[in-house]
């Protein structure tokens, strides 16, 4: 009886897990909304943050502290500097060379996000 009533615990407890986890995966996200709740920072907050030691980058809107990404940079920290405490968006996209970030890039630059550029 105690070995019945444990399987089938565990199957619904197993179960109720996946059902959550589906619906998790499944379930459209709002992006209004989980932007609505991120921090707001404005241009003039982000120009506080203009140097090697505090480096925050406004791209697309969004906010960024790359700080802690500068030192893995493929290229010269003197390519990357000027644009700390910037609203980045052109040099982000043209590399001021013409030539877009690639989408490994993109992907990257989500991991240093810390909020949204307000109007």
């Amino acid at each position: 009886m105690m070995k019945s009533l444990y399987l089938v615990s565990t199957t619904v407890f197993w179960c109720a897990m996946a059902l959550l986890w589906t619906a998790g995966i499944l379930l459209p996200v709002d992006e209004s909304q989980a932007q609505a709740e991120e921090k707001r920072y404005t241009l003039g907050e982000v120009a506080a943050h203009n140097r090697k030691e505090d480096c925050w980058m406004a791209i697309r809107g969004a906010v960024y502290d790359l700080t802690a990404y500068l030192p893995q940079h493929p290229s010269r920290l003197d390519v990357i500097l000027p644009s700390c405490g910037t609203e980045a968006t052109v040099a982000y996209n043209t590399k001021n060379l013409g030539r877009p970030h690639s989408s490994f890039a993109d992907k990257l630059l989500h991991r240093y996000r810390i909020g949204t550029l307000a109007p």
